[in-house]
């Protein structure tokens, strides 16, 4: 899980670096999950508390959001927006398709925070609805 959420996303975004550099629109958009958010986890009350605990998928999209926020703050200065983004329960393999958004339903965030104005947020974490906490 860490080697997929954690340091395939820093080799890729590292190299992509020169790229984005030279965009007119700079963006990173990092797929996470709300099972990533420790606010939510913690809840006793709250919407993931019915799934299994897992030590490596949350502590994975955990540090995942760590990390969404250490670029959003080193290129800042840039003008590279980095964001992270929730796309909600899919209909996908990982849940043997028990998921009730389709995957467009669910890339509709990733899609927004991709294409956000240069005055848009950088280091956030959000779904469909908006900003999550972390």
């Amino acid at each position: 899980m860490f080697d997929t959420n954690v340091f395939g996303v820093i080799t890729v975004t590292n190299a992509v670096l020169p790229l984005l550099r030279r965009s007119p629109a700079p963006r990173i958009v990092n797929v996470s999950s709300a099972a990533g958010s420790l606010t939510i986890c913690a809840d006793p009350d709250g919407p993931l508390q019915a799934l299994p605990a897992s030590a490596a998928y949350s502590p994975s999209k955990t540090a995942l959001n760590a990390l969404t926020v250490q670029y959003a703050n080193e290129l800042r200065k840039d003008g590279i927006l980095v964001n992270a983004a929730d796309p909600g329960f899919v209909d996908t393999d990982i849940n043997n398709h028990t998921g009730f958004l389709t995957t467009a339903q669910g890339a509709a965030v990733i899609v927004r925070l991709a294409t956000l104005g240069a005055d848009g947020p950088t280091g956030g974490f959000f779904n469909d609805s908006g900003p999550l906490p972390w």
